[in-house]
């Protein structure tokens, strides 16, 4: 090896040769161990490697990365020993980094050495851990590479040396690495989800092209590396700052800022980003606070089937209106932190059992934390850069609240609704909010509102936007789900899945968030007000991909506008913008509730079904706000939503580090919630087919606790295979934005069908179902005067036998013309169906009865589940073309308000049996046996018999009922 060139007597030898002689050896063994297995597993084993769950060769021509080296030997063991080789050459490679970068006083170094070591071990346990030895560890240590490889790769940017190749070849394959995540995941979709053939194929291309990058990348350093001659020693002086680059220093500077979006460029200080932390989580809890406010105040009028009184305490959120008071103003100001701490009620109330306390102890925190957060906004608007940080802690804290929905199935973890019993975390989000607000609060108050910019443009036109904002945010962005449900429109799916696709939703309001902070010249235009516009329209009007693009620019507009928005009124009278804008809110939500409770509340009619009026209102008040800003501008030379002194400031390079570390965050999430595609029936033996119908009252049980977990329990352990959820609706403002079948679905492993969506203004239907469903449509029903009625009809692929299901919920009893007409309508839909069925309903009629007769009858074909049992009233199951063996009615607990009803069926195997099946005589059909009689995979579970577990038994009956035939 070469001599050194420098007689320093006082620098030890370590080693004799250049250091770039890691990176070229970690290069080339890294990419002898991928290849040679690729080689020895397509020689040896390509068929079968090329194989993968639906499909095999010719679909499927070139095999994945997991599956060239974790499935078959020996090209497992060659991967394995060169990989094994590599760690040497790896560690070497991110120690010499750090010795490279490393510099008195500075904390990116160390931090960046740390990602590598961790991104080193998690390679290692994703590689020796293969997909087929242990599913899961293998996925979470692939994600875990994965998010350590994003401040590796920027903070390799930041931190290069004044190399302008090196700089460009980091910047042109950092790049190409995440663009190829894009493709990657779009294919791994049309694979898992959509099975189609070929996908896979494409998928394994770039992952390749993902291991062929991220090596690439780390070979870069082979051009730094060369200015050591050991790994101790700097032959050239480029870790002491000297440049032997022909570029300047300066350029190269703006190159790496510029590559790593400026979020390195001044430094990190941990008392700094801690700061930044605190505000985005007690925005967090903000928002957990508001949007929990509607569904405490919702269970009263469930639960009283009308007006409850307790829906003024949605009001408590005008509190801030009480700033006008000059007193309690100072009061509030001079104490933000008492303020600020007293909002955490809203947390602390889940310790309160009883469900009316605990709704006045939410009521008290929404008003207490809407007074504080208009205090401090008012308070601070004097310092551009502070009143920045806290419009965005407060927008970003939205965000926050959308990534901990998705990641607990759409139900907030710190709710009131929710505890340790139902997936709850409670006490720890609270322990960590008195933290935050500590830590918000930390720095003295300041006196804002006086100034002469105060004082400019409309305090009317700013209370109308903050109004019609924050409704926009809360109705449509407090879910992920949302805005998917609103354009979901049954089988085959056409548009976004709410678990596949809620991504989209976060990437468009983060993009939003970083135009608004960047652009707001840009973001304050008529133009992007009309692209707002053209969104909101697309996504009222259309569904499917068309209207959810609309929605992802409606949701990229409203978090850009967000931050001018509440800027501007934070500078003016907050009694007034914020006091008389939550109060604009309130009657937008009630308006959201109103078009589709129109049964229940006065004048209800009036707005019955107009979701359009109410997307018209809401943008025509935020345009009411942006007309002030525009206004303003007009009389000013600079954009009043970016003071100059705001962007002087370091804050947002770790808002947009938040941002990242959400948007990782949800993506590992939804890489934990993808579709598993584990849909295996109970009983396939005997081909069974086990339905039941549940009224789930809107997921809240009678103690007001979320229900999910319950319900799951119950169908889990009654072995149900489809059954048909009513009530079950609940993506409105006063319900949550929340989605039970979600949970549900990917825990028993069912195919879901939602129904009509939340823009539908019904109560909502949902099919559940461990059998594909080929196709569903959904009804409204006639109702010329009550409530709308859905229904779903779904084709199911039952051990390669199509079987329709039907789903539905009548009108209510006090509208019996509605209730004829829907029955005509349902009987003529089951009637034109030729093939087995079997109804999932709530009738509300009397058995053998009035309308009864036009549901089971000549015109549908269907026959009564057992029409002996003259108990019921709403819930009935019908069916056709199946052997009926048995049914059961179980109690609910105190899970609802009604009992799950469950009955089995045998599909036939053969076009003879099915034609038996439909020609038996009435009274072989109704023939009752004994239990003894039965097969065992055909009988209803015995712990349910008797006094029955957790308050469910067998009831009315006291027993299941089985039959011959």
């Amino acid at each position: 090896m070469a001599a050194s060139r420098y007689k320093d007597k006082d620098a030890g030898v370590v080693l004799s040769f250049n250091g770039q002689w890691v990176s070229w050896s970690h290069t080339a063994v890294a990419y002898l161990a991928f290849l040679s297995a690729l080689i020895v597993g397509s020689a040896l084993h390509y068929h079968k490697i090329v194989r993968n769950e639906w499909f095999g060769y010719p679909d499927e021509w070139f095999p994945s990365v997991s599956a060239t080296i974790g499935d078959r030997y020996p090209e497992r063991s060659i991967f394995m020993i060169f990989i094994a080789i590599t760690s040497g050459p790896r560690f070497a490679l991110v120690g010499l980094w750090y010795l490279l970068t490393a510099k008195p006083g500075r904390t990116l170094p160390k931090a960046i050495a740390i990602s590598g070591l961790i991104r080193t071990l998690t390679c290692g346990g994703w590689t020796y851990i293969t997909s087929t030895d242990d599913h899961d560890w293998h996925d979470i240590l692939m994600i875990s590479y994965i998010v350590f490889t994003i401040p590796w790769t920027t903070g390799c940017i930041a931190l290069s040396p004044p190399n302008a190749k090196a700089i460009k070849y980091r910047k042109y394959l950092a790049s190409a690495f995440f663009g190829t995540l894009v493709p990657l995941v779009y294919f791994f979709i049309q694979h898992k989800v959509h099975r189609v053939p070929g996908a896979y194929t494409i998928y394994a291309f770039f992952e390749w092209s993902l291991i062929i990058l991220d090596i690439a990348f780390d070979a870069v350093t082979a051009l730094d590396f060369d200015t050591f001659e050991v790994v101790v020693r700097d032959v050239k002086g480029a870790s002491m700052g000297a440049n032997q680059s022909s570029v300047p220093t300066a350029v190269l500077e703006k190159e790496k800022e510029k590559a790593t979006a400026g979020v390195f460029s001044a430094g990190f200080r941990l008392d700094e980003a801690l700061d930044i932390a605190a505000d985005i989580y007690h925005g967090f809890v903000f928002w957990s606070i508001l949007t929990s406010l509607g569904v405490v105040v919702w269970y009263f009028p469930l639960w009283h089937m009308g007006i409850s009184g307790f829906e003024a305490l949605i009001m408590t959120s005008v509190a801030p209106a009480l700033l006008g008071i000059r007193s309690l103003r100072s009061l509030v100001l001079k104490n933000q932190r008492l303020t600020h701490l007293l909002s955490l009620a809203g947390l602390v109330a889940y310790l309160v059992e009883d469900p009316t306390r605990r709704l006045f102890v939410v009521g008290f925190g929404v008003a207490v934390s809407c007074l504080g957060w208009a205090a401090t906004l008012s308070s601070d608007s004097v310092h551009p850069a502070r009143l920045e940080m806290r419009v965005l802690a407060w927008v970003i804290g939205l965000l926050m609240s959308s990534v901990a929905k998705f990641a607990w199935y759409t139900n907030n973890p710190i709710w009131p609704i929710m505890h340790a019993a139902n997936g709850g975390w409670n006490g720890t989000g609270l322990v960590l909010a008195v933290l935050a607000v500590l830590r918000f609060t930390r720095r003295a108050p300041l006196q804002g509102g006086n100034s002469s910019e105060a004082k400019s443009g409309s305090t009317l036109l700013s209370a109308l936007g903050i109004g019609g904002l924050f409704f926009a945010l809360h109705s449509l962005l407090s879910d992920t789900s949302t805005m998917i449900l609103w354009v979901w429109d049954g089988y085959p799916i056409r548009g976004p899945v709410s678990n596949v696709h809620g991504w989209y939703t976060v990437a468009a309001m983060t993009a939003g968030v970083v135009a608004g902070i960047s652009r707001p010249a840009l973001v304050t235009t008529w133009t992007a007000y009309g692209v707002g516009c053209v969104g909101a329209a697309l996504l009222t009007l259309y569904h499917h991909w068309l209207g959810y693009c609309g929605g992802l620019a409606l949701a990229a507009y409203l978090t850009a506008i967000a931050i001018p928005l509440i800027s501007s009124a934070a500078k003016k009278s907050p009694a007034v913008t914020f006091g008389l804008g939550f109060l604009i809110y309130n009657f937008m939500v009630l308006f959201h509730v109103w078009v589709v409770a129109y049964a229940f509340v006065p004048g209800g009619p009036l707005v019955r079904e107009r979701t359009d009026w109410i997307m018209i209102t809401m943008m025509l008040l935020i345009g009411a706000g942006l007309l002030d800003l525009i206004s303003q501008q007009a009389k000013s030379a600079r954009v009043q939503a970016a003071p100059r002194g705001a962007t002087k400031t370091n804050h947002r390079k770790y808002h947009l580090g938040a941002l990242a570390v959400l948007n990782v965050l949800f993506l590992c999430a939804n890489v934990l919630r993808f579709p598993a595609n584990d849909y295996k029936p109970y009983h396939a033996e005997n081909r069974l087919i086990t339905a039941g119908i549940w009224t789930i009252h809107f997921s809240l049980d009678n103690d007001m606790w979320s229900s999910e977990y319950r319900m799951r329990d119950l169908l889990k352990e009654l072995e149900v295979d489809v059954v048909g959820l009513l009530e079950s609706d609940l993506q409105h403002i006063i319900m949550g934005n929340r989605d039970t079948t979600q949970f549900l679905a990917e825990d028993l492993g069912m195919y879901v069908d939602y129904g009509p969506g939340p823009n539908k203004h019904t109560w909502g239907a949902a099919l559940l179902s461990k059998f594909p469903i080929l196709n569903s449509t959904h009804h409204l029903l006639p109702s010329p005067v009550g409530e709308l009625a859905p229904a779903i009809h779904a084709t199911l692929d039952v051990y390669g036998t199509l079987v329709d299901v039907f789903v539905f919920h009548s009108g209510q009893e006090e509208d019996p013309e509605d209730r004829r007409l829907q029955s005509e309508y349902m009987a003529r839909l089951m009637g034109s169906s030729p093939r087995p069925s079997i109804l999932l309903s709530y009738l509300v009629t009397t058995p053998l009865q009035g309308n009864y007769n036009t549901y089971v009858s000549a015109t549908s074909g269907m026959h009564d589940v057992d029409e002996t049992d003259d108990d019921r009233w709403c819930e009935y199951i019908l069916f056709k073309g199946l052997r009926r063996t048995g049914y059961a009615r179980v109690s609910r607990s105190t899970i609802t308000d009604t009992e799950l009803q469950v009955a089995k069926f045998v599909v036939p195997a053969s076009e003879d049996d099915a034609a038996s099946t439909w020609s038996a005589p009435k009274a072989l059909r109704d023939r009752r046996v004994p239990e003894e009689e039965v097969p065992e995979g055909m009988r209803f579970p015995a712990m349910f018999r008797g006094e029955g577990v957790r308050g469910h038994r067998y009831h009315v009956f006291d027993e299941p009922r089985y039959y011959a035939f």
